[in-house]
């Protein structure tokens, strides 16, 4: 172990974004979101989750012209899926090669997300592509997610710039009342 690597672990450095990515996290973790709405509970079906949810978040920073805090949280994901690999015994020589794909992923899902944040019609069918990757879905279930990350999309809206970057984002109950 290298004196940089102790250090780490002594001293825990916050990254800025970090919060935010957190906060995206636990939201991509939500059981309903595996439950109800059929989210594959599959280390890609994980990993798209937490993209579906970081699309909406870096949508509603762009929105604001955010750009260094949409950088910091996908520096966070970055840095999230790359310890992920390396624990799950990537080498360091594909780790690069798996990470730029990711983020290729990421950005994919980001686009498609954007385009179709007024079309339910056209966010299902980005969904379909993306979260089940052209697996048979019930309907019932893509509407299930469609209606959950329009809510997640408004309490974004509804939170301060200042509360996102600190990671908390408006609960359905000061949505409603927005």
């Amino acid at each position: 172990m290298s004196i940089l690597s102790a250090l780490r672990r002594v001293v825990r450095v916050t990254l800025p974004g970090e919060a935010l990515y957190n906060a995206v996290v636990a939201e991509a973790r939500r059981p309903a979101w595996y439950l109800e709405g059929a989210a594959p509970d599959t280390i890609d079906g994980r990993f798209d989750m937490v993209a579906l949810i970081l699309s909406l978040v870096l949508i509603r920073l762009e929105e604001d012209g955010a750009a260094q805090l949409c950088a910091d949280v996908t520096e966070c994901f970055i840095a999230d899926m790359d310890g992920s690999l390396r624990q799950d015994g990537v080498g360091d020589q594909v780790v690069g090669k798996h990470i730029g794909r990711m983020v290729a992923a990421l950005g994919g899902r980001l686009g498609a997300y954007r385009d179709s944040r007024t079309d339910d019609v056209a966010f299902a069918d980005a969904l379909r592509r993306n979260l089940w990757r052209g697996e048979p879905v019930a309907d019932a279930a893509v509407a299930f997610v469609v209606a959950e990350a329009r809510a997640v999309a408004a309490r974004l809206t509804a939170t301060s710039l200042a509360l996102l970057s600190a990671g908390t984002v408006a609960t359905a109950a000061s949505e409603a009342r927005a």
